[in-house]
């Protein structure tokens, strides 16, 4: 086929850019309104086949603005699925197979990582589990949900993160959305006075409700604040990331989500250890140790707690102070009840639990009565069981528990490596600050669980590339950027 010249091409785009006019000014007067989608649809096919990453960084820059079909008044059409994002990433999973398959250039060191073999042991599991599963196609939703947005944001984001650009990218392609919509809470919230219970909700569409908000939030504060102190961004990137921390402590405060603010507290302090040079596995033997001592002793410990009669409140001072209270603040007693309904279960099916996601259809007959609230419910709309470790209790059994515990220790053995070994100052930063983010959100997983959403399953495997890429690409680059040895050698 002889090549067109810049004139005939021109002479094609219009034909066609008319063509699709009249076929739109049609469908749109036979009030079929979906094929004006059609130049959208073909851009997000060509990048996926020719510019995989750009397509990449799209979902990233989508993830905050995404909107869940569940929450939004369609009709018949009431289905949990988050928009534009996840349609994507099934996309994205599929050209993933197809790359294995086929054996295209994706670098098998990322296969072989240690944090590779954690998350192949946690899939595992999941997938076994899936198969003795009380609701074998809740469990298979929920295992297709993880493949998707480990594929993408973990396998294919390592990948794509041997460009430095795309690291750097990735961060402020979130931010710039996610303080958009910072901006528009706070707005929605100043017409209702600030009022902690309308601070519940008002980051609806974009946020179910202000815990995963707050989730959120917490994870990209170190982040921002680390990428300030990069010396050879420019001036304007940096005043943005600036004013981007700025937003997020303003939204973080507004959020009212008391699990935010412990993480964040908990990571200054795993921050101090990390500057003092305390060794990973003397926090880790002084956590299970203060654990232990916590679960032997829990029954005095709730009779203290109990003593706590400050509620939740507008003033920040006591809601702070309500963090303890298991006397009288149901969002804590509720958080109780399904913790004990989670481990009530785990006694009932310890090996294999009932199922990946099965937890908010089985739980109801598990609550026990002296444990409901006034919000308790019995439906499957009240959310999950409120922690990243009892839920896998529940649902995958003892060693889908373990298989968590085990990814997470290892990421953080990776954190704490790199942070120690890495000499180039801009990558240190990138290190502690992404490192710092993740951990608050195992540490908010004590207390919640969002990794069934797009937006916190997104910077949760997304920081865990970023880290695996340093180590197997940047940790060795000298202060002028060019590595020091081969990284592929």
């Amino acid at each position: 086929m002889p090549k067109l010249n810049a004139k005939q091409r021109n002479n094609w785009l219009y034909g066609l850019g008319f063509l699709f006019a009249l076929a739109n000014g049609a469908c749109i007067a036979m009030e079929f309104y979906y094929f004006a989608l059609l130049p959208l649809v073909m851009l997000v096919l060509w990048a996926a086949f020719m510019r995989l990453d750009l397509l990449l960084l799209f979902v990233v820059f989508s993830t905050p603005l995404s909107l869940n079909l569940e929450e939004l008044d369609l009709g018949q059409l009431n289905i949990g699925f988050y928009l534009p994002t996840e349609p994507l990433l099934f996309g994205i999973l599929l050209l993933f197979i197809f790359k294995l398959l086929y054996r295209q250039s994706i670098d098998t060191r990322i296969f072989k990582h240690p944090v590779s073999l954690a998350i192949y042991g946690y899939l595992f599991w999941i997938f076994l589990t899936s198969i003795t599963s009380t609701m074998p196609m809740v469990s298979f939703k929920f295992l297709l949900s993880k493949l998707w947005f480990i594929a993408a944001f973990y396998f294919l984001a390592v990948h794509i993160f041997q460009n430095p650009a795309h690291i750097r990218k990735y961060f402020v392609l979130y931010l710039i959305p996610l303080s958009g919509v910072i901006i528009y809470t706070v707005i929605h919230h100043s017409q209702f006075g600030f009022d902690k219970d309308a601070g519940h909700w008002v980051m609806s569409p974009f946020f179910k409700d202000h815990t995963s908000y707050g989730a959120v939030l917490a994870m990209f504060l170190p982040p921002a604040i680390g990428l300030c102190f990069i010396k050879k961004f420019t001036p304007l990137l940096r005043f943005f990331l600036l004013l981007a921390v700025i937003i997020l402590v303003v939204g973080t405060i507004l959020s009212y989500t008391r699990a935010a603010w412990v993480s964040l507290v908990a990571v200054a302090v795993v921050y101090a250890l990390m500057v003092l040079r305390v060794r990973l596995n003397l926090i880790l033997v002084v956590t299970f140790a203060a654990g232990f001592l916590i679960w032997n002793y829990q029954e005095q410990l709730l009779i203290e707690l109990k003593r706590n009669s400050s509620e939740s409140s507008d003033e920040l001072s006591e809601h702070v102070e309500s963090i303890s209270n298991v006397s009288s603040d149901n969002s804590n007693l509720e958080r109780l009840n399904r913790w004990d309904a989670a481990i009530s279960m785990f006694e009932e099916k310890p090996i294999f639990g009932f199922g990946p996601g099965t937890y908010q259809f089985k739980y109801a007959p598990y609550q026990k009565s002296e444990n409901l609230t006034w919000i308790s419910t019995n439906n499957a709309d009240g959310g999950n069981a409120h922690s990243e470790y009892l839920g896998p209790l529940a649902e995958t059994g003892f060693m889908g528990t373990i298989t968590v515990l085990i990814l997470c220790y290892v990421v953080l053995h990776l954190g704490f490596r790199l942070y120690f070994t890495v000499r180039n100052q801009k990558w240190r930063i990138v290190v502690i600050s992404t490192f710092l983010g993740w951990v608050t959100y195992i540490i908010h997983g004590t207390l919640n669980n969002y990794l069934d959403t797009d937006k916190a399953s997104v910077p949760f495997w997304g920081f865990i590339a970023v880290l695996v890429a340093i180590d197997l690409y940047h940790k060795n680059e000298d202060e002028n950027g060019p590595a020091l040895e081969n990284p592929t050698a």
